[in-house]
């Protein structure tokens, strides 16, 4: 079983190639220029690492390691979008370096490449991963939905917001790591849990995110600063301010969503950092992360084999970037 970082490297080599021809330039340069900027590049490392769990890598893996960071990049390109994000990975978004049209088509063309990739499996596997595949994307568009749906929300629950999270960001971790399971051959029970344990992953994985937003360095994690706050994001730390605060801060709270003065972010989290919002955020990060582990050790597979999957979830989770 090879390492995160020995996979990470091989794919990386493989996925640094050409997708795109160079004509025309003003869609395709883009692209090229978004892909460039890098990125974790873990969701495909997670197909191929789930894949390594039961022998060697199906050469179909490869294909569908690159369908599936070209997928995750059109959501990120389109996601700016409708965000309105000024960067992404430090660097100007597409949007704001070119334009919002050439940022929706150059989107659009990275879905349809990511399907070409899936074309190219031995026929005998493309109709179980592209279902799966079509459940994700479906699944993914839901997500975020609900998502810009809650931004105009007063309120959100905890549960509503855990749903649409588990749609926006989990299942394409899960699909991930069950697409890699299922060239791999493994068993409709180990298929399951490798799904679980992705969602459970995915629920860690954006609670940090969000906290990062909130109190990471952003020289380490390359956004805009406060961007959830300044969008009225229905994040987990928010959703549980409004749940926990007094009625004096909850007035408060309520309050500055409704604007967008020069010293909202620092107003919002002073009010974080009285109700504490960022010690329960580590305490519930662990608690998804735990499970997800859990669902590791169920597995019927040798421990041995297992353990790189494990290293990366808490890899993933506790990241200050």
């Amino acid at each position: 079983m090879q390492s995160f970082e020995e996979l990470s490297k091989k794919f990386s080599a493989q996925f640094s190639r050409t997708h795109f021809p160079e004509k025309p330039a003003t869609l395709y340069e883009p692209n090229n220029y978004f892909l460039a900027l890098g990125g974790k590049r873990f969701r495909p490392v997670l197909c191929l690492m789930a894949n390594e769990l039961f022998g060697e890598i199906n050469p179909d893996a490869w294909n569908v390691a690159v369908a599936i960071e070209l997928f995750h990049n059109f959501t990120l390109i389109h996601d700016d979008i409708m965000d309105k994000a000024p960067l992404r990975r430090g660097h100007p978004t597409i949007h704001q370096k070119y334009n919002e049209s050439t940022a929706i088509l150059a989107g659009d063309v990275m879905l349809v490449k990511a399907y070409e990739y899936i074309n190219q499996l031995t026929p005998v596997n493309i109709p179980r991963i592209l279902s799966l595949f079509n459940k994700t994307a479906t699944e993914v568009c839901e997500g975020q939905q609900l998502d810009m749906d809650f931004e105009i929300r007063e309120e959100v629950s905890f549960d509503e917001y855990l749903h649409m999270i588990t749609l926006k960001t989990s299942v394409l971790l899960a699909a991930s790591l069950q697409m890699g399971g299922v060239l791999g051959g493994g068993s409709l029970g180990n298929l399951d849990l490798l799904y679980e344990a992705g969602k459970k992953i995915g629920l860690a994985f954006q609670m940090q995110d969000d906290y990062l937003d909130a109190f990471g360095d952003p020289e380490k994690f390359g956004k805009q600063p406060g961007g959830d706050i300044l969008s009225n994001k229905k994040t987990f730390l928010l959703i549980h301010a409004l749940e926990t605060a007094n009625a004096a801060q909850k007035q408060e709270l309520q309050q500055l969503l409704k604007e967008n003065g020069p010293d909202k972010v620092a107003r919002v989290l002073k009010l974080y950092n009285d109700c504490e919002i960022g010690e329960w955020a580590k305490a519930q990060k662990d608690l998804f992360l735990n499970q997800a582990l859990g669902y590791f050790d169920e597995m019927a597979v040798v421990s041995k084999r297992k353990q790189p999957l494990k290293d990366l979830a808490q890899l993933l989770v506790r990241r200050d970037y």
